[in-house]
């Protein structure tokens, strides 16, 4: 156990300085560049170191230290349950900001720039980690120094296989980021590392479940077994496409290229109000329909009460109302 309190040390000092370079970079940077770059290469440092370690626990310490997995699976759940609550609101991950830059959410300089500090972190989490490892604090520090020259490939499975496995876990996580982006830190946080810890179980052993570029490149780019190409289409490309497909699914298009929703169509908000039918002798009939094409005479005359009508239309002649017609002039009267 004496290499596991090794690591568990290496852990807190790595978090501990990242903290300290945080608050440091806080208090002495503008608002803009301390969380464009300082958060992001901070976190990308942070994380880095803290992933460095747990392959060397993961690969040398179930046979040289004893190590089983349900420990390892436990201290990479508590690595991103303080990823979390230290991170300040960085991302640490490349689809992550170029998910950002496709929801409309950050510019593209900002995006370039958030890049830029996490590559920059990774480097320094690299250089950070083997220079721990040099010390030979532990046996298995030891053994990785040895091995070191000689690193196994994270991708144990073909390329196509490979690309589809990243591609699955970066669309779950993004999926799971857009979803609970407006939940709050106290949920948000272990639902993300007990996502993040199932991943890696499920697909560990095929590609190491990073679904993160940056860091993939920095762990597993140098290794041989495979060529830079085949790296890139399964650690690169597979994640990016399962990023755009998770906008996709959630948003229906992707704010930042399409205004229009290309998945689902919009429902109008305001429902336009229907005229009723009102009863009459032809049958229903709405008003705008019973009046269309009329003169406004007839139009006042379907409105009139049905006796009123009728008198207006039949008038009784003289002799039926009891007086004599008028006399008419004969043709022999007209000549004279």
């Amino acid at each position: 156990m004496a290499g596991l309190n090794v690591s568990l040390l290496f852990f807190l000092a790595t978090i501990a300085l990242c903290q300290a370079a945080r608050r440091a970079a806080k208090a002495l940077l503008p608002k803009g560049a301390y969380v464009s770059f300082a958060l992001e290469a901070a976190g990308a440092a942070q994380l880095g170191a803290c992933c460095l370690e747990m392959r060397m626990l993961a690969e040398l310490g179930p046979w040289a230290g004893g190590f089983g997995p349900d420990l390892l699976l436990t201290l990479l759940f508590l690595l991103f349950l303080a990823h979390g609550a230290t991170f300040d609101g960085a991302s640490a991950n490349p689809t992550v900001s170029l998910q950002e830059l496709l929801l409309a959410e950050a510019s593209l300089p900002r995006t370039l720039l958030k890049l830029a500090a996490q590559g920059l972190g990774m480097q320094a989490a690299c250089a950070l980690t083997r220079l721990y490892w040099a010390c030979e604090l532990s046996d298995l520090h030891v053994l990785q120094n040895l091995m070191a020259e000689h690193c196994s490939s994270a991708l144990r499975t073909t390329v196509a296989h490979g690309a589809l496995v990243e591609g699955a876990c970066a669309f779950v996580f993004h999926l799971a980021l857009l979803r609970l982006r407006n939940s709050l830190s106290v949920y948000r946080v272990p639902a993300v590392a007990l996502l993040v810890t199932v991943s890696a179980y499920t697909a560990g052993p095929l590609t190491s479940a990073f679904f993160n570029p940056t860091l993939a490149a920095s762990v597993t780019f140098h290794c041989s077994g495979h060529t830079l190409l085949e790296y890139a289409q399964v650690y690169w490309l597979g994640p990016l496409t399962g990023m755009v497909l998770a906008i996709l699914l959630y948003h229906g298009h992707l704010p930042r290229l399409f205004q229009r929703n290309l998945l689902y169509g919009q429902k109008n908000k305001y429902r336009t109000p229907k005229g009723k039918p009102a009863p009459g002798p032809e049958g229903p009939q709405t008003p705008t329909e019973g009046c269309r094409g009329q003169e406004p005479g007839q139009r006042r005359a379907r409105q009139q009460p049905l006796g009123s009508l009728w008198s207006s239309m039949w008038r009784p002649g003289p002799w039926l109302r009891g007086t004599k017609p008028a006399p008419t002039a004969s043709p022999e009267t007209i000549r004279q």
